[in-house]
């Protein structure tokens, strides 16, 4: 099925036990005889997707992903989830298994897998090479610790001690991404990752054969397009649609799509060595998956056809076609580099036509508009999908989860990946569907859903699924009350007064100092700092001023108080105001 010989570091299947009895001389007590599933991220946002899968003593993981900041997280670099329910346990953990390589599902793997000992990682041959090299990208050389088992073929099977382990075939906008199924003794869980039902070429793909899996079933699924009604475009006519554009384009063609959206970049590639076109491929991450694509066989790259940044004035700019990154706003990345006049090799024209041939991922709207709008400004010729579908969705719609439940009849349903509102949706649709109530769950992150032959029920209480901010090379050092800070900073910003002692008067020796961050301007603010000035000496002689050993601690929070109320009574605004007293 693959095309490159699996490394033979790697463990094989043969390794693992494949044909030994999953329960040889082990008698389970009737109390470890459930099944508990735990998301740790996921099912309150989109993005962070972690699961975790417990049976007994056996631990089995899926995904470890990331989710991108929200516009009241300045200053964070992405969010992952919190294993602190996994601490101590690091020798129970069988695998971590991914679904496929998209950052919301692999981004937090090399600070994870080292926090729980680096466990073995199951993957597709492109989702595991993507994983090792962000893992480079983090740690250097680093990726030569990962224990890795590469799944050859959907027909395999593993055993992870009371797990066995399947895979079944999905479609998504990544190659290599595959749906998981995982047995125990008390139920069956099927879960398809992120999914939509066109498959690659046009062919649907039907899942009629998961209903014959060992039940009880329980079918976690995507609920991103749980309140999509639209019927999706196909990739034939979202394909002819992108082609026309290219051939109609008067001056060069600028495509901006996701770095993981290799299939893709593939039929660009092979529609511009049709067309006698030249390609340009802009994005770190976009070059890199292309390569370890081309690595394993999955893309061949048509000779001639791609040419370096640099050398796009070389020919005719018709004849041109830029694929890169950024179609999220992302501030480095291509598009905005572009945009910004900022891209040492391209400055956008008028005569450009430029295809946003991507969905806007949930939160990142007011930065895409933004982008938009500084697009339109500087070509005639912008396209998105919002009027004529260039891009299809890699996330099923409300036809598509019905289908998905008559073809699979689980026993039990679980709407997961996505905000409360789509989780209660998805559920909404299974009610219709004729699922029972007491049979469909709507998680939270950290929920406890516990799993036996005889039923199934939520625990009250739950696991630790907090946010885990990155902050540059800190994880998890900013917490709730540093970003509250950060907030408070970026709305009514920062007042420092730098006030001068005398240790034996307890009198302020000249005139304080103030420094505004964000606050206000201070050569346009004298009266208000005049008046803060003789504020700050009054507080200070009532604080210290009577002689004798003096609390500066004390002194401190006084200013702190009543400076910042004195400041909120003449602008209606409440700074971080820090007040810093030297003795002297």
């Amino acid at each position: 099925m693959f095309k490159k010989q699996i490394p033979t570091t790697s463990r094989t299947l043969d390794e693992v036990g494949a044909s030994k009895p999953l329960f040889a001389n082990n008698t389970l007590r009737s109390k470890g005889e459930t099944l508990r599933i735990i998301p740790l991220g996921g099912c309150e946002e989109v993005g962070r997707n972690m699961t975790v899968f417990e049976y007994g003593q056996d631990i089995v993981i899926l995904d470890m992903g990331i989710q991108f900041p929200e516009e009241d997280m300045p200053g964070i670099d992405y969010v992952i989830p919190n294993t602190e329910y996994l601490k101590g346990k690091e020798k129970n953990i069988k695998a971590v298994i991914f679904s496929h390589g998209h950052l919301d599902h692999i981004g937090a793997a090399p600070i994870l897998l080292k926090k729980l000992g680096n466990p073995e990682i199951i993957g597709r041959p492109l989702t595991i090479e993507m994983i090792k090299h962000r893992q480079e990208d983090f740690d250097r050389n680093s990726s030569k610790k990962l224990k890795t088992l590469y799944i050859k073929s959907l027909d395999d099977k593993i055993k992870l001690g009371h797990f066995t382990l399947s895979f079944f075939q999905i479609d998504h906008t990544i190659m290599d991404a595959v749906g998981v199924i995982l047995e125990t003794p008390a139920a069956t869980v099927i879960h398809p990752g992120d999914w939509t039902l066109e498959r690659t070429g046009g062919k649907v793909i039907t899942y009629t054969h998961l209903a014959k899996l060992p039940r009880p079933t329980i079918l976690m699924l995507e609920a991103l397009g749980s309140t999509v009604s639209k019927v999706p475009v196909t990739q034939e006519e979202m394909l002819n649609n992108l082609y026309r554009l290219i051939s109609e384009a008067p001056g060069r063609t600028i495509i901006a799509t996701f770095s993981s959206q290799i299939e893709r970049i593939k039929q660009i590639l092979e529609y511009a060595a049709k067309t006698n076109r030249k390609v340009a491929l802009d994005g770190f991450s976009m070059k890199l998956n292309v390569e370890l694509a081309t690595k394993l066989g999955y893309i061949k790259i048509p000779k001639g056809v791609i040419i370096t940044v640099d050398k796009i004035h070389d020919y005719p700019d018709n004849k041109v076609i830029v694929v890169c990154t950024g179609a999220q706003g992302e501030e480095m990345a291509a598009l905005s580099r572009i945009v910004a006049g900022n891209h040492r090799h391209i400055k956008l024209k008028k005569e450009d036509t430029v295809i946003f041939s991507s969905s806007v991922i949930p939160g990142n709207e007011r930065t895409v508009q933004r982008l938009k709008d500084n697009m339109y400004r500087q070509s005639d010729n912008v396209y998105h999908s919002d009027i004529i579908d260039v891009h299809i969705s890699g996330h099923s719609n409300i036809e598509g989860i019905k289908q998905m439940l008559r073809d699979i009849k689980p026993d039990y349903f679980i709407p997961v990946y996505g905000n409360h509102y789509m989780l209660k949706e998805g559920a909404r649709i299974a009610y219709g569907m004729g699922i029972l109530k007491h049979k469909v769950f709507v998680p939270d992150n950290g929920s406890v859903i516990v799993f036996s032959k005889s039923g199934a029920e939520v625990l009250k209480d739950k696991v630790p699924s907090n946010y885990v901010f990155v902050d540059g090379l800190g994880v998890g050092d900013v917490g709730e009350i540093v970003l509250r800070d950060r907030q408070m900073l970026s709305q009514d910003g920062m007042f420092v007064i730098v006030a001068v002692i005398d240790r034996q008067t307890g009198k302020v020796k000249g005139s304080p100092d103030i420094i505004s961050r964000g606050f206000i301007y201070l050569r346009e603010s004298k009266d208000l700092l005049k008046q803060t000035r003789r504020k700050v000496i009054e507080i200070v002689e009532k604080t210290a001023g009577h002689g004798g050993a003096v609390n500066w601690s004390y002194v401190k929070d006084e200013i702190r108080n009543k400076i910042g109320d004195f400041l909120h009574s003449k602008t209606s605004r409440r700074p971080i105001v820090l007040p810093v007293v030297i003795e002297v």
